[in-house]
Formats: C-alpha cells, structure tokens, sequence
C-alpha cells in the first residue's frame, strides 16, 4: 500500500476554483466556506498561493481545510484515520490531472514520491 506524500512545488491543491468543486458546502461549514470563497483568485488560484515559487505564502498558518490530516479528513470526508492514504492519494492524483495532466511532471513527481514511502 502506498503512502500519501505531499511533493513540494506542485501547488496543485492550491488551484481553488469553485466551479470544480460544486460539493464544498458538503464538507466544509458555513464559516470555512466563506474563508474558502475569500481565499479564491480572479484566475482561480489560491490567493495566497506563489506562483512563481510554487508555495503557499501561509503555510504554518493555512486553514484547515488545507491540512492533509487524518482528523481534518474525518471530519470533512467521513473517513478513517486507515483511509486516509488511499483517499489523499487519490484526492491529489485528481487534482494534480485536472491541473497539470495526467501525463505531467508534476504526476510523476507524486508518483514517484508515494511509490518510494
């Protein structure tokens, strides 16, 4: 089984445009919907994502909902903390396809990342 890895410069997860994810209000609260919605770009991308370094300028500080994290991820998604590579890993495949390609950079770089762990 492979285990979940966050590869860095990828940024993909920080490409925020709601019209991708019609289902935020499933999973996030009013409030974190409101911080989610503020936090979106006019090009879609995070606002506090760097694009020319390809990092979050508020990492230590990032909401919730930004954290991979086993109890973020129950909460928000219902899964167990034994889900939790499996979901993440298919959750960034996703995003990193419909960002950059299946076939892209990024997606070997995290294939290889979670193959090696």
């Amino acid at each position: 089984m492979a285990i979940w890895s966050c590869i860095k410069g990828c940024g993909a997860c920080c490409h925020l445009d709601p019209t991708e994810r019609p289902d935020l209000a499933d999973y996030l609260s009013k409030q974190e919907l409101e911080q989610y919605l503020s936090m979106v770009g006019a090009d879609g991308w995070c606002i506090h994502y760097d694009a020319a370094t390809r990092e979050c300028r508020i990492y230590s500080n990032r909401p919730r909902f930004c954290r991979v994290e086993a109890e973020v991820f129950q909460r928000m998604y219902g899964i167990t903390p034994e889900e939790l590579d499996e979901f993440a890993i298919d959750c960034c495949r996703q995003q990193i396809g419909g960002v950059y390609g299946d076939r892209s950079l990024e997606m070997e770089r995290f294939d290889r990342a979670i193959e090696s762990m």
